[in-house]
């Protein structure tokens, strides 16, 4: 009698699943009209089926979520690590201009013009430090980006997301990216929710 009260728990179960999986499926497939048509015929039956598999207990939500709040960490420190830097530039300008005022002041009339091109030269030299550190700070952020965007395809693609994987074509970062949206719109209208009942 156990046993058969078992089968009947797993079809149940099973029925649920597969009920699940068609919710999400369908709902997925209504989000899909809403990009655009080049976007809409790479999303084959296929894959959005495997995204809706990937979705059934929820955890990719949670995943994605967790994603989302350390791309938000991540890129408010690269931002404050940004302002920082031009605060410094901006103390550095007025400290030089502040210096070039007292020496001017100082300064004999007939040995002025030999000064402000001394200046000149100076305040070039530093707007160039300052256009050095604030490429190097650029590309410093655009590298941690790289690699944050790398880190959540790996953790997406191990976590068995249909279509993520590794890889920095433009097409399939945009494909990627919809793909995230898509799961981030379920997210919202709540379709994680009836994972409680299977």
């Amino acid at each position: 009698m156990e046993r058969y009260s078992g089968a009947l728990e797993e079809a149940v179960d099973g029925a649920r699943q597969q009920e699940r999986h068609y919710q999400l499926l369908s709902a997925l497939q209504g989000l899909v009209k809403e990009l655009p048509s080049s976007f809409q015929q790479r999303l084959s039956y296929t894959t959005l089926s495997d995204l809706a598999l990937a979705l059934l207990d929820g955890t990719v939500f949670e995943i994605v979520q967790g994603l989302l709040d350390i791309q938000h960490l991540t890129e408010k420190s690269l931002y404050n690590q940004r302002l920082r830097l031009q605060n410094e530039h901006r103390v550095l300008r007025q400290a030089l201009r502040q210096k070039h005022q007292e020496a001017q002041q100082a300064c004999r009339p007939h040995n002025l013009p030999v000064l402000q091109t001394a200046q000149q030269r100076e305040l070039e030299a530093v707007e160039h430090r300052i256009r050095e550190e604030q490429r190097a700070m650029d590309q410093k952020i655009v590298l941690e980006l790289d690699r944050k965007v790398a880190d959540q395809q790996s953790t997406l693609e191990k976590a068995g997301v249909a279509g993520f994987y590794v890889t920095t074509n433009p097409q399939e970062l945009t494909l990627q990216m919809n793909l995230l949206e898509l799961i981030r719109k379920l997210q919202q209208r709540g379709c994680q929710v009836g994972k409680a009942a299977l």
